[in-house]
């Protein structure tokens, strides 16, 4: 699979969210956090929303529903139209039956793990998912510190998607820097989350383009060259 770089806008400026969307034109994605202050601490916005940003984003919607009673309100998502809608495995009472019908609606289903979830109980549902996202930081907040303790996870499921041969994206969500991005790459991750490393590059030195187009780089450079997990796994 290739390397998709995917900014949070939990980082832009919430201000002139439009704005912020066309700056990470070049994307893969646009990260979008949806917070209910349950679920996680923090609250950021809801359907109507997220609605009427994918309305007017140039680039496809990765949300990451991060609230109580995803199996209610994950199909929403869904249905208004984002490409891809990732629920917790935490917050879903029936997450095969979630994941189907996601895919029904049309979006990609994707699955995230809180950092001190197993990722084994989930192996045999692999199939029903598009993507399993690895959280590498708490949920709740951008800004935090990358957790390494994360890396042998990374690496079983990337070991587990690979012997079974499914086409499932290992996406990471926390701590992503140019830095930090090289550790999860070797671990087997090929889709990153990165907020204030995308958003917190002045215009000056390029702005988000080129903060994108550096994370893109380094992570291809672990797979071209075709380095093994660092994690000690």
């Amino acid at each position: 699979m290739g390397i998709a770089i995917n900014p949070s806008i939990l980082s832009a400026d919430f201000a002139n969210l439009q704005r912020e969307l066309e700056r990470i034109s070049t994307a893969d994605a646009a990260h979008i956090d949806v917070m209910d202050n349950h679920f996680v601490p923090n609250l950021t916005w809801g359907p109507p929303v997220v609605k009427r940003l994918r309305e007017i984003s140039p680039v496809p919607f990765d949300v990451h529903l991060m609230i109580e009673d995803a199996d209610r309100w994950a199909p929403e998502y869904a249905s208004m139209g984002c490409e891809s809608v990732t629920f917790h495995a935490e917050a879903a009472i029936a997450p095969i039956k979630l994941a189907r019908t996601l895919r029904a609606e049309g979006a990609k289903a994707g699955m995230a793990l809180r950092p001190a979830t197993a990722v084994e109980p989930y192996l045999d549902m692999l199939s029903e998912l598009d993507m399993l996202l690895i959280m590498t930081v708490e949920p709740g907040f951008g800004g935090q510190a990358f957790l390494d303790v994360t890396l042998p996870k990374i690496a079983r499921a990337a070991k587990a998607i690979e012997g079974a041969n499914l086409p499932v994206t290992v996406q990471v969500d926390g701590g992503i820097t140019e830095e930090t991005i090289l550790r999860a790459a070797e671990a087997g991750a090929t889709c990153f989350v990165a907020g204030s490393s995308v958003y917190g590059v002045d215009e000056a030195l390029g702005g988000p383009e080129a903060a994108i187009a550096s994370l893109r780089a380094a992570a291809a450079s672990v797979k071209r060259s075709g380095a093994g997990c660092g994690c000690g796994c």
